[in-house]
């Protein structure tokens, strides 16, 4: 999906459910990509939540205006929920903002 640049805000979602392995390693690791993304092509921020209940969940979202909200997601995303795979299961969304007013 092609968007104008001021127009469209858009998430995306990857949800991991880790083996339990190296968990806090991983926080960490996730935690350094949210301080040093380079927030140039529309991302504006990255946020890290933990499952309230199941302590091996971990979701990264990525939040953008303009750009290209592609049905497979940015370049980014998928790369981190590549380099996720290897820490359990992963399931990476696209979500465009709904503006119906």
């Amino acid at each position: 999906i092609k968007v104008e640049e001021d127009e469209m805000k858009w998430m995306e979602a990857i949800d991991l459910r880790t083996f339990g392995n190296g968990l806090d390693m991983l926080k960490h690791e996730l935690i350094s990509i949210r301080t040093e993304t380079d927030k140039r092509n529309g991302l504006k921020e990255i946020k890290l939540y933990c499952h309230a209940s199941i302590d091996t969940d971990l979701s990264v979202h990525l939040y953008w205006e303009g750009g290209d909200a592609d049905i497979h997601g940015s370049a980014l995303a998928l790369r981190l929920a590549s380099a996720l795979e290897e820490f359990g299961r992963v399931n990476h969304t696209v979500w465009i903002e709904d503006q119906t007013k």
